[in-house]
């Protein structure tokens, strides 16, 4: 079986395939001072409620934001389930796309394996929306190449720099308000959010196409994802293990180049 791990900056994501099935999917704090022993404690217990041992982890691939949290996670890797990991981004890993970008090593690991499941999936040109610590649009062409995008602070920091940088404003709950002329400060708040944020996407949908010069279809992924899909028309598919998936994905393409 395979152990997927996505290490965002606010969250890691553990997800183990038994070929395409996902058998068990667990999500931890990210904290780059969290020890390999405490990670691997923790997933060993999780493991446990799904029927799986260590022994049934054969491999291993990652995919991390945070530079910072990459030794402690392949050292979980080593000790607990005696396999090197695949890690998205090193020397020899091959996505099996182009990044056609000025500094290809700059962009985002998650990005990049989001592009490979999008295309292998979607097929087409493609836009994909991330609704993570940060809302990235990233641009995936006919054949599967990677062509850049747009990164967007993510709504939970816009509430939250809002709420830091104004005295009189509360913290308020993500959702969809019935109207957008808000009759109190926590519904324009909120108001402002969520259909200031719809205007993002559309807006950028909008100019992307009209950039690259062809309808895309519009992919959407992330915790959020599902609460803007309903509010947009431009958004055409929901994918919510989209990363996870193209993990997946890579790490079986590695598997066969590693046998042929």
């Amino acid at each position: 079986m395979l152990l997927a791990i996505d290490a965002g900056n606010t969250n890691i994501v553990f997800a183990v395939f038994d070929g395409e099935q996902v058998r068990g999917e667990w999500r931890a704090s990210t904290h780059t001072d969290r020890t390999a022993d405490e990670l691997g404690v923790w997933l060993m217990q999780l493991l446990t409620t799904e029927n799986l041992k260590r022994e049934d982890i054969s491999a291993v691939i990652i995919a991390s934001v945070v530079p910072a949290i990459v030794f402690n996670l392949k050292t979980l890797c080593r000790r607990y389930f005696g396999c090197e990991p695949q890690v998205v981004g090193d020397e020899g890993v091959d996505l099996g796309i182009k990044v056609l970008l000025d500094r290809p090593e700059e962009v985002g690991a998650d990005r990049l394996v989001n592009a490979v499941a999008a295309h292998k999936f979607y097929k087409g040109p493609l836009i994909v929306i991330d609704f993570g610590t940060a809302t990235t649009f990233d641009v995936v062409d006919g054949l599967g190449n990677y062509c850049g995008g747009a990164i967007a602070p993510g709504i939970n920091l816009s509430l939250e720099a809002l709420h830091m940088a104004a005295a009189k404003l509360p913290r308020v709950a993500i959702g969809r308000p019935k109207q957008v002329i808000g009759k109190a400060t926590v519904p324009a708040m909120m108001s402002g959010i969520f259909w200031g944020y719809v205007g993002l996407i559309e807006g950028l949908v909008k100019r992307m196409e009209e950039e690259f010069g062809a309808k895309m279809l519009v992919v959407a992924t992330g915790g959020l994802a599902p609460l803007f899909a309903e509010s947009t028309p431009v958004i055409n598919e929901l994918a919510s293990d989209l990363t996870l998936r193209g993990l997946l994905e890579i790490h079986r393409r590695n598997s066969r180049s590693e046998k042929a």
